[in-house]
């Protein structure tokens, strides 16, 4: 078993103890979702800690997109809710880039791709350019912010 889903596990046990409900649900359904992620396919299969990370990454982003749903249509209650959820995910998820950080690794795919091409790309090697940021970035970032920083170095 994977310790990323170990720690899940006991972390929801402790927030039982605990009576924390906001951990409790948002732990169960990330543990839910992972339990379906392993029965996906032909045949269930236990995974690994970086599949289980990608689950609560795609968890986490759901609560986001959730978030901001609520708050167009003025549920504030349910916006602070999914935000809430949001953070406890983000516990388990690795430290985000910082905007420097981002930029820098932004400047170092534009590099990468130019000394592949033999020329400055442009708008056109967008997708390579990201192509190379996003594995420098190791989910690190969110695709929305290195999307902006690599568009600003291209235009």
């Amino acid at each position: 078993m994977s310790t990323l889903k170990e720690q899940l596990r006991a972390d929801l046990t402790a927030a039982m103890k605990a009576r924390d409900e906001l951990v409790k649900g948002t732990l169960r359904m990330t543990l839910t979702a992972i339990g379906n992620a392993e029965v996906a396919g032909e045949a269930q299969r236990e995974l690994s800690d970086d599949e289980v990370l990608a689950v609560i990454r795609k968890e986490a982003k759901k609560r986001a997109e959730s978030a901001e749903a609520f708050s167009a249509a003025g549920r504030e209650e349910l916006a602070a809710q999914e935000r809430a959820e949001g953070e406890v995910l983000a516990r388990y998820l690795p430290q985000q880039l910082g905007d420097d950080e981002l930029t820098a690794l932004a400047r170092q795919a534009v590099a990468d791709v130019e000394a592949e091409t033999g020329e400055k790309p442009g708008p056109r090697q967008m997708g390579q350019v990201m192509k190379k940021a996003q594995a420098a970035a190791e989910g690190r970032a969110d695709g929305k912010r290195l999307s902006a920083a690599v568009r600003s170095l291209l235009a």
